[in-house]
């Protein structure tokens, strides 16, 4: 009954995740690339300061819905090597598991920008206002 009530506003119930998860990943960025809210601004050229400039990117233009599958495939990439390299730990102990080596951001943004990159942008983007919106 539910999903029946629910199934006509699917594409803006996904145009609210794809925009509110770019903007969130656009303000990490933000807060690597212009040091907004923090004290740890990482050298310009890092690969921190890189992974920032992409973050800041990718958001932006998956909140706006332009060219979103590619935007959220190098969003979802950025993630799985911030989370491979960052996070998990290649033993079985108990730092295996993202709720304690704290990659479950990391680990979620890689796989909802998957999704979002399967979809593309959806009726309510730019990409769907062209005609490519998927």
């Amino acid at each position: 009954m539910l999903v029946r009530q629910l199934a006509p506003w699917l594409e803006v119930i996904f145009a609210v995740l794809r925009v509110t998860a770019g903007l969130m990943f656009a303000f990490h960025g933000a807060t690597k690339v212009f040091g907004v809210l923090t004290t740890m601004v990482p050298p310009v050229g890092s690969q921190i300061w890189i992974g920032g400039i992409i973050e800041l990117t990718t958001g932006l233009l998956m909140a706006v819905g332009y060219q979103t599958n590619w935007a959220a495939f190098l969003a979802s990439g950025t993630m799985a090597v911030a989370y491979v390299q960052f996070h998990w730990r290649f033993d079985l102990g108990p730092r295996f598991f993202p709720t304690v080596n704290q990659g479950e951001l990391a680990l979620l943004y890689s796989v909802l920008f998957l999704f979002i990159a399967a979809h593309g942008g959806g009726r309510h983007s730019l990409d769907g206002r062209r005609g490519t919106g998927g």
